[in-house]
């Protein structure tokens, strides 16, 4: 399953040191897990952590989830170890956190080998360098970091987060521009729903391929927000069946609903569908 369609609609937060959680987190129905070694894993859990992490993936059992793990920065004293031991452990990715320019990168890959990289975007220099962060050959996919972000900025929290566009603006087309996946910052009032759904929408209008989630509350939002609807499915259907019509008489077009339809129109619904079918597998498991 490439990353072109394969689902990323939620992807969720775990201390690397909560067993029950880890446990728990093989049945939710979320397409990522960010395994964390970092902000949510206390001073004197940190060593604890790599061991208690290293066992549950080792155990399995999280069927087609990614699984992303999180290190500590490699400036602080236990990142360069995370990262060592994580090129050993059975995971998808690694993130690092405050990524502000490529040359990070290339450090944290002489830790981690051929492992793809996630790069967590919450800097003001990260901001301005996305581009180049996203060029990288071992990058995979961007995280957006809006609370490390927020604080940088001295920003005030918005419902349509105005301080933040400029921002997200720039990663999303880092990553458009370099084919990674890109997935949208936390929402911290894990209890209101609806304004986790309005976010997560905002998210997807954007271009966002999934919500970085805190509690597993949350999931079922995000997959309703950033996976196709059934309304989109079926024009997707129609669409291409349309333009298969057209070209069969020899025309280069097609109209839908009073649309025009072309190649790219067609190339989308594709992916829409494949995507589609891809989120069906995943919950078939």
């Amino acid at each position: 399953m490439d990353t072109q369609t394969r689902p990323f609609r939620s992807v969720l937060y775990l201390p690397a040191s909560n067993e029950r959680a880890m446990d728990k987190a093989r049945k939710l129905p979320v397409d990522a897990i960010i395994f964390d070694l970092e902000d949510a894993v206390a001073a004197d859990e940190k060593l604890r952590a790599r061991d208690v992490l290293d066992d549950a993936l080792a155990a399995g059992g999280y069927g087609m989830r990614m699984r992303i793990v999180r290190i500590n920065g490699l400036d602080s004293i236990w990142g360069k170890a995370d990262a060592n031991v994580v090129a050993d452990m059975d995971c998808d990715a690694v993130l690092l956190p405050k990524v502000d320019g490529p040359e990070q990168i290339d450090a944290l890959a002489q830790h981690t080998g051929d492992l793809p990289i996630w790069a967590m975007m919450e800097t003001p220099l990260g901001m301005l360098n996305a581009a180049a962060i996203a060029a990288h050959p071992l990058v995979a996919g961007m995280v957006m970091g809006t609370n490390d972000l927020a604080k940088e900025l001295n920003s005030r929290p918005r419902a349509d987060r105005l301080p933040m566009m400029t921002g997200l603006g720039l990663c999303l087309l880092a990553a458009k521009a370099h084919g990674v996946v890109i997935v949208d910052g936390v929402y911290n009032a894990f209890k209101d729903e609806e304004g986790l759904r309005a976010e997560c929408n905002l998210g997807r209008d954007m271009g966002f391929d999934g919500k970085t989630l805190i509690h597993p509350a949350q999931v079922d939002v995000a997959n309703a927000a950033f996976g196709p609807s059934v309304e989109e499915i079926e024009l997707a259907q129609r669409q291409i069946a349309a333009f298969d019509a057209a070209q069969s008489r020899g025309e280069g077009v097609a109209v839908v609903d009073g649309r025009i339809v072309e190649n790219l129109h067609v190339a989308t619904a594709r992916v829409l569908l494949a995507k589609a079918a891809a989120i069906e597998a995943i919950a078939a498991e």
